[in-house]
Order: C-alpha cells, then structure tokens, then sequence
C-alpha cells in the first residue's frame, strides 16, 4: 500500500489576523482528504508558541490556555522546540498576515529544507510589503493607482510636513493603509484632512511603513472590486473573474469578515464583464504573479472605475495576496470551484505544486562540491 503523505497544516500566529487563519484551518481540515492524506493540526499562539497534537486542536477551537511558564515542554506534550521536529512531508502554512505571509516563516521552512504550499521568501515579501510590491508592478508596466509611501517615524516627526506632501500630490479621497498587513486591517477611507490624521496614527500602529493611495474614480465614485485567483508555479493558471460588492463603503475587515444575512457582502461569480475585460484582468493577474514572483497561489485584486464619455472603464492592479483567506466564504477557493475546480481538489493541487517546487529546489547547487 503507498504511504500516505504526512502534511502539517500550520494556522495561527503573531498577527493581527490570527483569528482567520484558524477560520481557514477549520476549512481545510474539513475538506482535506483523509484517505489521501495524514494530517497534523499545528499552532501558533499569538505570544508566538509552537503547539501540537491536543494543544494545537484547543488553539483551534478556542480553548486552549497559555502556560504561566515560559519555558517550551517537550513535543509530546503537545509544543515544538523547531520547524524541524514536525516530522511532515509538506506544510500547508495557513497563516496570514504578519510573521505567516511576509516571508519570515518561508524562511524557516527553507532552512529546514521542508516543502511548503505557496510562495517561497522573496515572492512572499513582495506580496505583503505594499510599497515594494507597487515598485515591482510599475517595473512590469502594470497599472496603477497614483500613491505615496510615509515611514512612521517621518509622520511623527512632522506631520503638517507629510500632510502637505500627500495633498500635493493625491486628491481627497484617499486610503491609507499599513504597508505589511491583511485582510484590510488599519486601513481607512479618508475624505478630507480632518480624517487624514486619525488614519495615519492606526495605520502607523500595524507598521512603520504607510501607504497613501488614490481613491479610483473621484469623490462619489465607488470602484468596482474585481478578483482573480492564480495557481501554479512557472506556468500559472488564472481562474475567473469575481467581483465583490462590500456590505460598506470599501471591502474592510469588517465586512469580510463579521457582517451576516442582509449586511453581509456579495460575490457575483463570474462577474458581469466583457469577453474583452475579462481576458484583460485574467492576462493582468499572470503578469502581477509573475512580477512578484509568486509560486503555488496568489489572489490578485483590482479596481476598476467608469471611463469618461466615450472611453473606456478605468483598470487599476490593487494587490496581490499570497496566502489568502480559504475560509467558506472566502473568494479564492470560490472562483477555482466556479472555474471547475472543487475544494477537495484545489487542496490536492496546491500540495502537488509545493512538492514539485521543493523537488525543483533540488536542483540547485548551494554549495561548490
């Protein structure tokens, strides 16, 4: 009988959205073929503790208890000492945000030379650095929405100073964003300067680094929020186009995730555009994946806005995001299982990807011997 595959599902973490990642543990681990594979449920807390077995399992379904002791207790009392006791084939890191999608935890897989689902430490920090991620997107000639980048310690220093310097350069409304974060955390509309400053200090408390952007289509213009999932490695695939309609006035964390019944926010899958947008936003999606160098998935987002009389609708590349959400509400598995690819199936594909990618990596010499 073939051996069945051992893969740790990794959910948790140091970050701000720690509580949907285990949404997207519980999700996978429902849908995860069990004949297929051996799973191991594996932690992380919030102070950063490595957990397993029943500890991981209390993390997930919310009670686990922090010990008073700081010292870590050996692997079979449920915590880990290093990512290579895990004893796993592959890891399925379900970790997003901070310390999960930004490249540190890549890090340490690649150090323990284990296979891992997504993308590997450069395309991981691409894709969460907002700042770096834009830079790489206008290397490509991708387009995008007129913005301007503040460390925290320039806003503090002077803010009369960078306030002049973002209204000389966007119109109001703008977004101001944490540069290293997810699921629309710290970010807030901003339609005038009374607002400017409240927003600034939230984002500045998630990062040192701010990302000011140009709200698309104008005062009184709300953008359409459209949405690709890409699979693959050197060869990427790129799904349908989805379109979000946000229960407020943008798609934030809130609306992602806490509104429900009539407040809840829409998905319109396929979205209702023209065999020409479609293709367009598809060919987009490749190139921003490609850019960032990206492996495994990625959900590239974008905005798109009413053309003036005569012309056309106004595309903008918004982000890519490299782990995300896998939650039942979440659009990245809804468009692959609207492309024809169902859960159980995404799941199977994606740990075919990361050993594939690992096997690949073999090929390379780090060494002269």
């Amino acid at each position: 009988m073939k051996k069945k595959l051992r893969v740790g599902i990794l959910f948790g973490g140091k970050s701000g959205e720690h509580e949907v990642s285990l949404r997207s543990a519980n999700s996978i681990l429902n849908a995860i073929d069990r004949k297929k594979y051996d799973v191991v449920e594996i932690g992380i807390t919030k102070q950063g503790r490595w957990l397993q077995a029943d500890n991981a399992k209390a993390l997930l379904s919310g009670t686990f208890t922090q010990p008073k002791s700081k010292r870590l207790a050996d692997t079979s009392g449920g915590e880990l000492e290093s990512a290579s006791a895990l004893g796993v084939d592959v890891i399925f890191p379900v970790l997003h945000g901070t310390f999960g999608e930004d490249g540190t935890i890549q890090g340490l897989f690649e150090l323990a030379d284990i296979a891992y689902v997504g993308s590997g430490v450069l395309g991981s920090a691409a894709g969460m650095d907002k700042d770096a991620m834009k830079r790489l997107f206008f290397a490509a000639g991708l387009p995008l929405t007129p913005h301007v980048t503040l460390l925290r310690s320039e806003w503090s220093a002077d803010p009369k100073k960078c306030t002049r310097l973002i209204e000389k350069t966007l119109t109001y409304p703008v977004f101001v964003k944490p540069a290293n974060l997810g699921s629309s955390v710290g970010i807030s509309k901003v339609k005038s300067r009374a607002d400017l400053a409240a927003a600034m200090d939230l984002a500045a408390g998630f990062d040192r680094k701010l990302v000011i952007e140009q709200g698309v289509g104008g005062p009184g213009v709300k953008p359409r929020e459209l949405e690709v999932a890409v699979l693959g490695n050197d060869t990427p695939e790129a799904s349908v186009v989805g379109e979000i309609v946000p229960a407020k006035e943008f798609y934030d964390y809130e609306a992602k995730y806490e509104l429900n019944g009539a407040d809840e926010s829409v998905s319109i899958i396929p979205a209702k555009l023209s065999a020409a947008d479609a293709k367009r936003i598809r060919t987009m999606a490749l190139a921003a994946f490609r850019a960032c160098d990206c492996a495994g998935l990625a959900r590239v987002d974008f905005l798109m806005a009413p053309g003036k009389k005569g012309e056309p609708s106004e595309l903008y590349l918004n982000e890519v995001n490299t782990l995300p959400g896998f939650t039942s509400i979440s659009m990245y598995p809804k468009l692959w299982a609207a492309s024809g690819l169902t859960y159980p199936s995404l799941i199977d594909r994606l740990l075919q990807l990361a050993l594939e990618r690992h096997h690949e990596k073999q090929l390379t010499h780090f060494t002269r011997d």
